[in-house]
């Protein structure tokens, strides 16, 4: 009696260990999912946060654009002009500036700068070959002559002068390329396109524009 009271309770013992051990296997299995799945989590938001942190990069970072060309302030050095005949010529210091707002440099090739008067030609002044760094502007100090020698008989410029203010426009085109990240090159032309009122009386700039 006493040996099968004995093997009962050992069978009992035996089934509570095998209950034991089936625990700490479940319990060790569950511990292993929640780490994977916190895992799977960590890596999804980091995967969410590089997609959104590449996207606001390549929306300002690496999209390139259009640099511009503007004229200075101008400063009349000399000027003369004659209604009678009509005709004028002046000399004044300004500067080219080409602004860059990419974060990588622009590289541009030499150009020129043409004034007009009405469409047609009174002058012009060369931009050498240069580089506009990023986001800033190269800033080339120039001195530009006109004159109206070359201005057909047709010319509204007799009017123009007796008024006292001559309206010049100034265009130009500079070809180059943005250099981003030391490998990506993209082809950019940078325009220019003002407009300035010549003060005859105070041979001064009454107002300069570009757009």
């Amino acid at each position: 009696m006493a040996e099968k009271i004995k093997h009962a309770l050992a069978s009992v013992k035996g089934y509570a260990s095998k209950d034991e051990e089936s625990a700490t296997l479940q319990t060790d299995e569950e511990l292993k999912r929640q780490k994977r799945i916190k895992l799977f989590t960590y890596i999804g938001i980091f995967i969410f946060f590089q997609i959104i942190v590449m996207t606001v990069f390549g929306l300002t970072v690496m999209k390139v654009k259009t640099p511009k060309v503007r004229l200075g302030e101008v400063s009349i050095t000399n000027l003369n002009a004659a209604t009678a005949t009509p005709s004028f010529d002046t000399t004044f210091n300004t500067q080219i500036r080409v602004k860059n707002t990419n974060w990588g440099p622009y590289k541009f090739d030499a150009g020129t700068v043409t004034f007009m008067y009405q469409g047609e030609p009174v002058g012009t002044v060369a931009v050498p070959k240069s580089k506009a760094g990023m986001r800033s502007t190269k800033k080339i100090n120039v001195e530009v002559s006109l004159n109206s020698d070359a201005l057909t008989s047709s010319s509204t410029l007799g009017s123009e002068l007796s008024s006292g203010v001559v309206t010049l426009t100034s265009q130009a085109k500079l070809t180059g390329k943005v250099e981003l990240m030391l490998i990506m090159k993209k082809k950019k032309s940078a325009t220019m396109d003002c407009t300035m009122a010549i003060d005859l009386s105070t041979k001064t700039v009454q107002s300069l524009q570009c757009k």
